[in-house]
């Protein structure tokens, strides 16, 4: 018999370490090639690592709640073979824990990349746990700084931090940086202080979950840094109502996979970002990033009543077929927990589909670092009134809000606007004759 180290393995740009929630199987259990054994947390997302082997667990390394770095080792099992260093020196080869390139590091370090797992501005890259005991032993950004950090390329660990906190009483006093007005923005409380809420005999406290905590500071962060303006639409959708009940039973029977609304409203975003590009960007200070790829992040409500926003990368390269195959893919592993990081990454334009709880429309906040945000409303059979060559009739037609909320500091109301127009018109001239 032979042990074989399972590591952690790597999980997309940036990610350097996760968190245990819970292990599927305990010391002594058996397990097969591809079983999810634990279920690990980044800052971006929930998932479970598979075993690529079979074997008998003999050693749990990593217990629930602790974190391990990507490539470190977080359990042995019992394998058949001759070799002990052999399965080890396989799993090394296929999750190295090599430093990034120079070129990943760049993008890690960028602030905008910062500014959505972590509080802190500047060059600071922080873990959520490392971030966490940062904000619960109230540590500045400026003690951060002083701190010698003895992980990959210099960051902060929780050996490194937490060794801080024991001697912080022996530290020096760190200088304080002058406030600049110029600064990026503090962040805002997520809650109001616990003395201002009253709490009633049969209240109850439901304390939130480690992914509804996330949201909550994400979505606060996002309203105080990005000024909303938000603009609406009604839109005549007849035609793809049509083509859509035309199509789907021919395309279910093909491809084996549903055909949705969602593939039809991407095809309509994405062409009307090629139209206006200057809605796919971020800003990042003073300076505008204007996106080469079209990434669309999809908002999806998870059964737990969360939501998480996989992505749909490179959209505009796809087809509708492959769009429609790519959103029922994400839409199936969100909702059952089977999401990588690098799946709920890259957005830059995010659609809100609040039709599906049969919602009218909405005022989504914009995800940072992006910088606009379309809500989808329900499909409702309406009279309208239709211009002919014979005059103006009255007919029952299938309409539709839309909502499209964009950061003013670099959108006016006349880019998103027009942008909004554009999706509009590619939805209401939507050609019967479309391929799928």
């Amino acid at each position: 018999m032979a042990e074989y180290k399972l590591l952690l393995p790597s999980m997309g740009e940036g990610v350097m370490e996760a968190t245990i929630i819970t292990w599927l199987f305990n010391e002594g259990d058996h397990v097969k090639e591809d079983d999810s054994v634990v279920e690990i947390a980044t800052d971006k997302v929930d998932s479970d690592v598979p075993t690529p082997v079979s074997g008998k667990i003999v050693k749990i390394l990593k217990q629930k709640d602790e974190v391990a770095k990507v490539g470190e080792a977080i359990a042995i099992l019992e394998i058949e073979g001759e070799s002990g260093n052999t399965a080890a020196e396989e799993v090394k080869t296929e999750t190295p824990a090599t430093a990034p390139d120079a070129e990943t590091l760049k993008t890690i370090e960028q602030p905008l990349q910062t500014a959505a797992s972590t509080e802190f501005s500047g060059d600071l890259y922080l873990s959520p746990l490392v971030k966490s005991i940062a904000q619960q032993e109230n540590i500045s950004e400026s003690e951060l700084k002083t701190i010698k950090g003895s992980g990959l390329e210099g960051r902060i660990t929780k050996e490194d931090i937490l060794a801080y906190v024991k001697n912080r009483g022996n530290q020096p006093a760190p200088q304080v940086a002058p406030v600049q007005i110029a600064s990026t923005p503090q962040p805002v409380a997520t809650s109001a202080p616990a003395s201002t809420i009253s709490v009633a005999a049969g209240d109850e406290i439901i304390p939130m979950d480690r992914m509804r905590k996330i949201i909550a500071e994400n979505m606060v962060k996002a309203k105080h840094i990005a000024p909303h303006v938000t603009s609406f639409i009604e839109t005549d959708v007849t035609n793809v109502v049509k083509w859509r009940n035309k199509n789907k039973a021919v395309f279910e029977k093909r491809e084996g996979e549903k055909l949705t609304f969602m593939p039809i409203f991407v095809r309509a975003v994405v062409k009307a970002i090629q139209d206006f590009p200057m809605i796919n960007v971020s800003v990042n200070g003073e300076n505008i990033i204007k996106k080469k790829n079209i990434n669309i992040g999809m908002a999806t409500a998870l059964p737990d009543g969360n939501l998480i926003v996989p992505v749909i990368k490179n959209a505009d390269q796809l087809s509708l077929s492959g769009l429609a195959k790519a959103i029922n893919d994400l839409a199936y592993r969100a909702r059952n927990k089977k999401l990588r990081p690098e799946d709920t990454q890259g957005a830059t334009y995010t659609i809100s589909n609040v039709g599906s709880f049969g919602n009218l429309m909405g005022t989504p906040i914009i995800p940072q670092p992006q910088v606009a945000i379309l809500a989808i409303g329900a499909i409702v059979k309406k009279p309208a009134v239709l211009e002919t060559a014979d005059g103006d009739v009255i007919a029952i037609r299938n309409l539709m809000f839309m909502s499209h909320s964009y950061d003013h500091r670099v959108v006016d109301g006349s880019l998103g606007g027009m942008m909004l127009k554009h999706v509009h018109d590619y939805l209401e001239n939507w050609d019967l004759n479309t391929e799928i």
